[in-house]
């Protein structure tokens, strides 16, 4: 009896068995009456629709749930996934690993409004994480804030769940204060401004609430994974959910959970590649860096390398404590779970101390784990996948059709999951950063001029207005280039053949053939100005 209600069920919600069976006796049946283009359009309609129940009815009741977790300034190229043993094993091990992920921008607020919006920051116009740069502001809100992820989820009828940062600018006055909740959640829980783990105030569904210093009832990463498995309690179990799960880890201050402060005693950043390298044929902001480092600044990023590590064992034990809990709600074989970093981040990398922002590997590759229905455990798979593709991967799994959204970035369901989609690749890709910087000179600093910001001690400034820059990047069998022009008062380019110099330790500008250089050159004004299918097509 249970099993005939359960077919009844996946009949039900993948149209009808029935249905399904008797359009198809038509086809079959109509064959000598009808003329062929008419029958094969309807097979083809059919077999679309049961193509789309694969994906939309895996469990045979309702779409797939979808769980993304984003972490904040998490590496992937210095080790920044060592300490998540939890998370490799309930995640990467019962999916899919990606080895060459992508942000499209090497800074929070930007990135996370491309993960969002599935669109470069040319065409949603969050440029760096100040107000100004357009993070979190009324035109940001007005426009592509309105056609985000959780917008189309909703009409999708899944149930929406926000907890942790947002956006940096998230909550402040000009910005619509915390009474503003972004279209498409259904239930808010923003932390306001950037990443904190104590003393911070969140937007509850519109409303303040202000956290101290208690581990027990304040510690973010954890308030995050309490309040998530909250929801699952309370949600209505004949609709799908989409949780988005955003820690301030490991992001500064680096305030790790008090039974994890004294790990990784013994750790230091790691040595090799291009620590503490001259940027001696790079732009002009990196050829001010100090070198070799002072012992001050070693003892300085070595530090904030140890704590990075330290605060994310408690988003590992998240991980833990929701993938158990999905289990126990029996809701785990229908639920992808993304894992992913708005951002690489680097350690003394050309001798810069603390920062991202960069073009190099270590600021652009993020980590991207995945499993769910479908995709077969133990998978490392090579194809770049960037985070544009992240809302086209999550709303191809809701079942909406991706035509109807504006989105510069494609399903990579496919690549994990290839017995339910087509696989489609990125041949070349955009890599764009707007770099921040200040009139007036640093006090601190009066050498270095204006024009800067982040600047450590020894006047190691991690940007400047002249930080700006354009790179296409080509990475398959044959080529792994990448190819950089800088809006400065050089117009300085940077190329590097990743092949043979992963570190990207020497800029081959001068050396290149420029036949190559004119190729690339062509494919990066092609894509600064793409949107949408184009950005999908430029051969």
């Amino acid at each position: 009896m249970e099993q005939q209600q359960q077919q009844r069920r996946r009949q039900q919600s993948c149209g009808g068995g029935s249905g399904v069976l008797s359009v198809m006796a038509g086809i079959g049946r109509g064959g000598t009456r009808r003329k062929g283009h008419t029958a094969a359009l309807s097979l083809f309609a059919v077999l679309s629709v049961l193509f789309t129940c694969c994906v939309r009815c895996v469990d045979g009741v309702k779409p797939s749930n979808v769980v993304l977790i984003l972490t904040d300034d998490q590496d992937v190229f210095l080790g920044g996934m060592t300490p998540m043993k939890k998370t490799k094993a309930l995640i990467g091990e019962a999916g899919a690993t990606f080895v060459n992920a992508f942000t499209v921008t090497p800074l929070c607020c930007p990135s996370r409004s491309s993960i969002l919006t599935g669109q470069y920051p040319h065409n949603h116009e969050v440029r760096n994480n100040s107000l100004s740069g357009n993070c979190s502001s009324p035109l940001w809100q007005k426009g592509p804030e309105s056609m985000a992820l959780p917008v189309y989820l909703n009409k999708q009828k899944y149930q929406t769940f926000f907890a942790g940062k947002y956006l940096n600018q998230y909550g402040v006055g000009d910005a619509g204060s915390i009474t503003h909740i972004p279209p498409g959640w259904d239930q808010w829980h923003a932390l306001v401004g950037n990443s904190q783990y104590y003393n911070y105030t969140l937007s509850v569904n519109g409303k303040e609430e202000k956290h101290g210093d208690s581990y027990e009832k304040d510690y973010l990463t954890n308030l995050i994974a309490n309040r998530s498995l909250k929801f699952l309690d309370d949600r209505s179990p004949q609709h799908p959910f989409f949780l988005m799960l955003s820690t301030p880890a490991p992001h500064s201050p680096w305030t790790a959970a008090p039974q994890y402060q004294k790990e990784f005693s013994n750790v230091k950043a790691p040595r090799d590649g291009s620590f503490d390298k001259p940027g001696k044929d790079k732009h002009w902001l990196l050829r001010q860096p100090v070198n070799p480092m002072s012992n001050s600044s070693l003892t300085f990023l070595d530090d904030a390398y140890r704590r990075r590590w330290q605060t994310l064992l408690s988003v590992d034990d998240m991980v833990e404590v929701l993938v158990k809990k999905l289990d126990s709600i029996k809701e785990l074989d229908n639920t992808y779970i993304f894992y992913t970093s708005d951002n690489g981040y680097h350690t003394g990398q050309f001798s810069l101390p603390i920062d991202k922002r960069q073009l190099y590997e270590f600021d652009i590759r993020v980590p991207l784990l995945v499993r769910g229905p479908g995709i077969k455990p133990n998978q490392t798979l090579k194809a770049p996948v960037l985070n544009i593709d992240l809302a086209p991967t999550i709303l191809d799994i809701s079942g909406l059709n991706l035509s109807s959204a504006h989105m510069d970035g494609q399903s990579f369901l496919g690549q994990m999951a290839p017995s339910l989609r087509n696989a489609s690749t990125h041949p070349f890709f955009l890599i764009e950063y707007t770099g921040e910087g200040h009139l007036t000179i640093d006090p601190a600093c009066p050498k270095v001029g204006p024009g800067l910001s982040h600047c450590f001690p020894d006047c190691v400034c991690e940007d400047a207005y002249n930080n700006t820059y354009a790179c296409v990047r080509t990475l398959d069998s044959q080529d792994d280039l990448q190819y950089c022009e800088f809006a400065d008062s050089e117009s300085f380019v940077e190329v590097y053949n990743l092949t043979t110099d992963p570190h990207q330790l020497e800029n081959i500008v001068k050396k290149v053939d420029p036949a190559v250089l004119q190729i690339m050159n062509q494919r990066l004004i092609k894509l600064q100005s793409c949107v949408g299918d184009s950005c999908r097509g430029i051969k």
